[in-house]
């Protein structure tokens, strides 16, 4: 069931307090429909000698991507590069710049699954964050882009690259083999050693206190643009974890909304937005994209 809540009276009530997550149906907006991970998959694959007209039914693209990475002769690092390479063209439209506006205003920070740094060029922000301690260009999680470098991640306005950025090939997660790396790393924070989150007294001293986990577990989240199909296996692992955490903390509790245009003849829509009540993320349905994108909302 859809919440009866529209997305302008989310963004009006909750300016300064959510979090965005926003997937790559912001880059697809607005004549755009061409800049998709499949295409550019596809594009990859003709190189590795696999001409297909798009991803086999049943194959997730994370799967397929490995696949890739299997038959061609470079690293899977070179297939990361060249995917992002292919990204380099894709430019900054207006509803990336109200969006990100909107989000600096209000000192919201941002998570995106994209690598490119389209958000980050709308927003006229800065790369910041290498400094810290920890840093590695495999798992740069403490990096940001932003105005002004805030140690909290929930202090302030920043974008965040969740699945690895551009600038960095060897962070890019593409494959499922990526994904599980991601997740064990995350664990590692999350149960093991001193500093571990389900077992921190103090939120805001844990392992991950400094990267964009922090944010996943401290506001709430709302998300945009994202399919959160069943290929999103690190994401949706992060939800279940979320809801097992506040379970646990119940007064740490934050919400979390997804909003989502509903597909005719989506068999299994009906499965996704199942596992989304599930872990505790209210499912707002719209008419069209144009619905996100162009709220009124933005403008506030």
């Amino acid at each position: 069931m859809a919440a009866a809540l529209d997305l302008d009276t989310l963004l009006a009530t909750h300016a300064g307090h959510v979090a965005l997550v926003i997937g790559n149906g912001i880059n697809r907006h607005g004549g755009a429909a061409s800049n998709s991970w499949e295409a550019l998959l596809m594009k990859i694959a003709a190189r590795c000698g696999i001409p297909l007209p798009k991803v086999p039914q049943g194959t997730q693209y994370t799967e397929f991507y490995d696949v890739l990475g299997l038959r061609s002769a470079g690293a899977t690092s070179d297939l990361a590069a060249e995917f992002c390479e292919l990204m380099a063209g894709w430019q900054v439209l207006d509803h990336h710049r109200t969006v990100v506006g909107w989000a600096s205003r209000h000192a919201v920070p941002v998570l995106t699954t994209n690598f490119e740094e389209v958000l980050s060029e709308a927003a006229g922000a800065r790369f910041l964050g290498t400094g810290l301690s920890g840093f590695t260009d495999y798992y740069p999680w403490q990096c940001r882009f932003a105005h002004d470098l805030h140690l909290d991640p929930c202090a302030g306005f920043g974008i965040w690259h969740i699945n690895g950025m551009a600038r960095y090939k060897r962070s890019v997660r593409l494959g499922l083999s990526d994904y599980v790396g991601s997740a064990h790393r995350a664990r590692e924070m999350f149960h093991r050693g001193g500093s571990q989150l389900f077992r921190a007294k103090d939120p805001a001293r844990w392992a991950g206190a400094r990267t964009w986990l922090h944010l996943f577990f401290n506001k709430p989240l709302l998300f945009l643009g994202l399919a959160l199909e069943e290929n999103e296996v690190f994401l949706r692992w992060l939800l279940i974890e979320r809801a097992r955490y506040f379970r646990k903390f119940p007064r740490r509790r934050q919400p979390a909304w997804y909003v989502y245009k509903p597909e005719a003849g989506n068999l299994n829509e009906a499965g996704k937005l199942f596992f989304l009540q599930g872990v505790d993320v209210t499912c707002l349905a719209i008419r069209d994209h144009d619905a996100i994108w162009a709220s009124a909302g933005w403008t506030s």
